[in-house]
């Protein structure tokens, strides 16, 4: 434990215990974690973070060079909380076939773009043969791209739909060359609240099966959390020890990503939204609670490039990618990034700038180029 942080322990008798817990490698309860939250004093749930940061990945932040493809905003769901989603007839609904997708591909890629990130909305015309030739055709004018694609919730109405079990429809989906899938959709996993917010999507469990089965399959995933709408603090780690116990037995997610709820025209608009300490202290917990998934991603396109560069001293250890303005999903609920893109000289500067070593990383975390 570094003096700076025994100093403003000292000062804090309350978390000190847990502190120790956390020096010794030793796991926090969910009580504990409780505690964290329940904390005010940011600097010492900063540096306790930053302290466990150093400790998994160095002084390393993470990023890779990416795009995304969003096939459809139609989807069959109408979450409260989304600002996406839209009808067939909407005058702003888009839809993609493949062949339109193909062209945002040769758009955005170059040799040294490593991924190509894949979601929508779910669609109520497009079955999973249709996605399994997108994924193979991408494949095919792309052998060397990392394909990303699909939320377990888009999964599940996939799968669902052509009458297979979760196994057979991920196994046909890696067979047209999935590499692996993205963490969104989890949202919050209790289900009164999920009642609330998003009653016809996939349930908790559903999500960690699908997840689970992915894993045993080799499909590496993430995961994620939607935070500051009306969850509470028990609500959030309750989450986040369902998805410790997954990773206990699959090892499967690489990274962690606490998406923050926008208010921008969806329909708890008048929620309002958590301030940027709430943000922040949500990431030094996530870190300090998840200690078996080694990377949080600090996702700028939704927080901002200001915010995000903040929780890298609160335990984020990654910046997602470069994106190259390929994604509406967070500027369309309102997010301060309407173009998001950041090159990579960009990317690397503002990293360096906030006193990290910039790391350009595949999509499974092995390291491409360290930036010294």
């Amino acid at each position: 434990m570094n003096k700076e942080l025994k100093k403003v322990l000292s000062r804090d008798m309350f978390l000190s215990s847990i502190a120790e817990k956390i020096e010794a490698g030793e796991r926090i309860t969910i009580s504990e974690g409780l505690q964290l939250y329940e904390s005010d004093n940011l600097s010492a749930l900063a540096l306790l973070a930053s302290e466990k940061r150093k400790r998994i990945n160095e002084n390393f932040v993470f990023f890779n060079k990416n795009f995304h493809i969003e096939p459809a905003n139609i989807c069959v769901h109408n979450c409260r909380f989304c600002s996406y989603h839209r009808n067939v007839n909407d005058t702003d609904a888009w839809d993609y076939g493949i062949g339109e997708m193909l062209e945002i591909c040769k758009k955005h890629y170059t040799e040294d773009i490593s991924e190509v990130h894949i979601v929508g909305g779910v669609h109520p015309g497009r079955n999973l043969d249709f996605y399994c030739d997108l994924i193979a055709e991408i494949r095919k004018a792309f052998p060397a791209l990392h394909i990303k694609a699909f939320t377990a919730v888009e999964l599940d109405y996939m799968i669902n739909r052509a009458n297979l079990t979760l196994k057979e429809g991920l196994h046909k989906l890696k067979s047209a060359g999935l590499n692996s899938i993205p963490g969104g959709g989890a949202e919050i996993f209790d289900s009164e609240i999920r009642k609330q917010i998003c009653h016809k999507k996939s349930d908790a469990d559903t999500w960690l099966e699908i997840h689970k089965t992915a894993h045993e399959l080799g499909i590496a995933s993430n995961a994620s959390i939607l935070f500051g709408h009306i969850e509470t603090y028990l609500h959030r780690l309750n989450h986040l020890e369902q998805l410790r116990s997954l990773q206990d037995e699959t090892h499967g997610f690489n990274a962690f990503i606490p998406l923050k709820y926008k208010n921008f025209n969806n329909d708890i608009s008048e929620i309002g939204e958590v301030n940027d300490m709430e943000v922040l202290k949500n990431f030094a917990v996530s870190r300090l609670f998840l200690d078996n998934i080694f990377h949080i991603k600090s996702y700028w396109p939704m927080l901002g490039k200001n915010l995000a560069g903040l929780a890298l001293h609160f335990g984020a250890d990654d910046m997602d990618g470069t994106i190259d303005d390929s994604t509406k999903i967070y500027s369309m609920a309102g997010a301060e990034e309407k173009n998001p893109s950041m090159t990579t000289d960009e990317m690397i500067s503002f990293i360096k700038k906030l006193g990290f070593t910039p790391v350009e990383r595949d999509s499974l975390y092995n390291k491409r180029n360290i930036f010294v």
